[in-house]
């Protein structure tokens, strides 16, 4: 059964499900979760990738969605393209600089519902030290107890940055014109929550 956010209307009363069932501290569940990004390449092609180490936590109230906190914590070391030479360039300080930087984060600040199943996120991004504000569009995929008993929420979003705004700056010129990797990088999230006990 799908459930839906509620529509906010002009007194900026809710209607529809009743947010306050999911009230609650969630986990991240990594192992059926994906933060992912995308890269153009070459001008040509699109390079995926991801990170598989992240821990992350989602404080909910449902008579306040609004102050929604959700806090996530990357470890950079764990990008992982398909390609271990790319992955070992994309660790340096070329990148990322793990060693000095060795985890990224957001931290949000807000959330606004925008639609019966929508919601826009924003936050604190901190990529190499340096952080900006995001605000993430996120559908909301529905709500399961799984076979061991676990409430799980399910979200999907993405978002544009730009990479040199977070002091990643490395590129290479093309023979043919244009740069080897895009500035503008897509990250996409796929995320299963699991209500703490």
């Amino acid at each position: 059964m799908t459930h839906h956010l509620p529509r906010r209307g002009p007194d900026m009363t809710t209607t529809g499900l009743d947010l306050t069932a999911f009230t609650g501290t969630y986990t991240i569940d990594p192992s059926h979760s994906q933060i992912g990004f995308v890269a153009r390449h070459a001008m040509v092609t699109k390079v995926r990738g991801a990170f598989n180490d992240f821990t992350g936590t989602v404080v909910f109230d449902g008579a306040n969605p609004e102050a929604t906190a959700v806090t996530v914590t990357i470890q950079a070391a764990s990008v992982d393209t398909r390609n271990a030479q790319r992955d070992e360039h994309l660790r340096g300080n070329d990148f990322f600089a793990m060693q000095e930087h060795p985890e990224i984060t957001f931290v949000s600040t807000g959330l606004r519902i925008t639609g019966e199943d929508t919601f826009d996120l924003v936050g604190d991004l901190t990529v190499k030290g340096v952080t900006n504000q995001v605000t993430i569009p996120f559908t909301y995929q529905g709500s399961a107890t799984d076979p061991f008993g676990n409430q799980r929420l399910g979200f999907e979003g993405s978002v544009a940055i730009n990479r040199k705004d977070y002091g990643v700056t490395w590129n290479a010129a093309l023979e043919t014109g244009g740069f080897l990797v895009s500035d503008k990088i897509v990250l996409e999230f796929e995320i299963s929550a699991i209500r703490n006990a």
